[in-house]
């Protein structure tokens, strides 16, 4: 590890400004630490860019070097783990680059859980529903510790934050979501890993998805099982019919079912699947870029089509 100061590309930050944690270096410049001596946040639960993000991130730190340093916090065997910085982690990896400029801090877990959280739903554009979903829940669970243990803390910023609130709310402001969303999020988790894929890709929609996380693990097993047969996904009243079954005890395998494959929904709704449109836009265009673009490709052809069927009717007159 080299001990020399960062030079100037790097600009003075107030760490404390960012996430209420007190600075560790007196001028709150990064320092150089070894790739080989940082090893991943356990659990985190945000995944790694694409390859073709990846290689981006790979090309920019090649020409400009790394301009944003990481957030690391320092092990007992003197060794760091990252807590914001992954991605550019890896990205140095493959970029040959055996040092990385770090900003340590010494923070204690539940610290390092809300850090992790916050700096990766700040950073990224594109954040998957399961992975808000795992990320909302660890930072409330870190708060709420943090709340119980109020006379080990160093400073009453937390302490602060927990009068009058619930440790959903505190998240729900900080994250600009309802505290009934954070909730609905939350319910995700309760999901299968299939299903979970399933609204990761596009296939099973979040009010559904979050209905279905009611029934238990061998119910949703057959819901997974029906909607791969007949490729199809439940609708809000059809997950919301099921719900209900589940909560009067009287769901079986033939009901389910029966309510998703002969009940049909109050009205068609069309899903497309993230992985599959992803290649017609360039990297990094979020959802809602995607759905607003498809807006406008519709309202285009819509009026070419109105055009066209407009001169054929004058040219039959």
């Amino acid at each position: 590890m080299s001990d020399s100061k960062a030079t100037d590309k790097y600009t003075a930050m107030s760490f404390e400004a960012m996430y209420g944690v007190d600075e560790s270096e007196p001028d709150g410049r990064p320092l150089e630490l070894d790739i080989d001596s940082l090893h991943p946040f356990p659990n985190q639960p945000f995944h790694p860019y694409k390859e073709d993000e990846m290689d981006k991130m790979v090309e920019s730190i090649q020409e400009n070097g790394v301009i944003s340093p990481i957030i690391v916090r320092p092990k007992e065997n003197g060794t760091y783990e990252i807590i914001s910085g992954h991605n550019r982690v890896e990205a140095c990896r493959r970029a040959g680059i055996t040092q990385i400029p770090s900003f340590i801090r010494e923070v204690d877990d539940d610290t390092a859980v809300i850090l992790m959280v916050d700096s990766n739903l700040r950073q990224r554009e594109m954040i998957l529903p399961i992975e808000k979903a795992k990320a909302f829940e660890m930072k409330m669970a870190a708060i709420k510790r943090q709340g119980l243990r109020r006379d080990l803390l160093t400073s009453g910023q937390v302490d602060q934050k927990l009068k009058g609130s619930t440790s959903r709310d505190i998240v729900a402001k900080e994250s600009g979501e309802s505290s009934k969303q954070v909730q609905r999020f939350i319910r995700l988790n309760k999901l299968i890993p299939s299903l979970q894929g399933a609204v990761n890709e596009g296939r099973l929609a979040f009010n559904p998805a979050v209905a279905i996380s009611y029934l238990d693990p061998a119910d949703q097993a057959i819901v997974q099982e029906v909607m791969e047969r007949e490729e199809i996904s439940p609708s809000l009243s059809q997950a919301t019919k099921l719900k209900q079954l589940a909560k009067e005890g009287s769901i079986n395998d033939q009901r389910i079912d029966e309510i998703l494959t002969v009940e049909k929904p109050m009205y068609e709704t069309i899903t497309f699947r993230f992985n599959t449109i992803e290649k017609f836009f360039p990297a990094g265009t979020t959802g809602k870029q995607m759905e607003q673009k498809i807006y406008e490709w519709m309202e285009q052809y819509r009026r070419k089509w109105q055009a066209r069927e407009e001169k054929a009717q004058e040219q039959e007159r």
